[in-house]
């Protein structure tokens, strides 16, 4: 069952979907930490959250930050703190953007 938002988001415009959920091959330092050579950009995004919460990376005083270990920094340009609201825009910039 879909959220209403994302039901809507999906109707109203299809090729958002297309573009979270489309294999891309991927760039070196994401194929090494994902461990494919395509994946989506959801996909990788899950990838990544479940990754932070196995290694406990969250801060453990604010929830809405990731300390970054050497594995994680070499796909979210090098930095060693990332809020959450952060992480989306960093792995997308790791994805090509598809022509219109």
């Amino acid at each position: 069952m879909l959220p209403q938002r994302l039901k809507k988001t999906i109707t109203d415009n299809p090729k958002k979907l297309a573009n979270l959920i489309d294999l891309v091959n991927l760039p070196s330092p994401v194929r090494e930490f994902v461990g494919q050579s395509q994946i989506s950009r959801l996909g990788c995004f899950m990838r990544v959250w479940s990754y932070i919460k196995e290694n406990n990376l969250q801060d453990p005083n604010n929830k809405n930050l990731v300390n970054c270990d050497e594995k994680l920094r070499s796909i979210l340009l090098g930095k060693s703190r990332v809020e959450l609201a952060e992480l989306p825009a960093l792995i997308k910039l790791h994805f090509p953007k598809v022509p219109k």
